[in-house]
């Protein structure tokens, strides 16, 4: 009997979410207020309720999510979306972070390599790997007295 019940939901569900329909809630998250400058599912003023009516009239008339967001721009102006879209000049809004990125790691790769590089070179030899006559007599001397 419940699992009857789960499919049963499950279809209706599906064929919910096949037909295209918005809701509300969907596209609030996807558009700011545009005297508030916040995501529209949380601002709290006139201007954000008279939006959440203009996008709801625009679903009830069956409009896809591509299409209020269109009406939307052309209403309010492209800063009425959340997410700048991905073509033009704004596209740089998502370049250019990755682009930094991917400097930053080649630097990090170069001096990471520097890095181990000097540690795995061999300490320079010293100019005098001889003792002098003297000095070798001093020493041993020095050494002889701790035996």
């Amino acid at each position: 009997m419940l699992s009857a019940l789960a499919l049963c939901c499950s279809v209706n569900g599906s064929a919910a979410a096949s037909t295209g329909r918005v809701s509300l809630p969907v596209i609030e998250r996807q558009v700011m207020c545009v005297t508030c400058k916040i995501p529209l599912n949380v601002a709290q003023s006139p201007q954000a309720d008279r939006e959440r009516a203009f996008i709801q009239s625009l679903i009830d008339k069956g409009l896809s999510e591509r299409q209020i967001k269109r009406t939307l721009v052309a209403q309010y102006g492209p800063t009425v979306l959340a997410l700048p879209s991905a073509h033009g000049f704004d596209l740089a809004a998502y370049l250019v972070p990755l682009a930094v990125l991917l400097v930053l790691l080649a630097i990090l790769a170069l001096l990471l390599a520097r890095w181990r590089r000097r540690g795995a070179e061999p300490a320079p030899a010293s100019s005098q790997d001889e003792l002098s006559q003297t000095d070798a007599a001093r020493l041993a001397a020095d050494l002889a007295r701790f035996d």
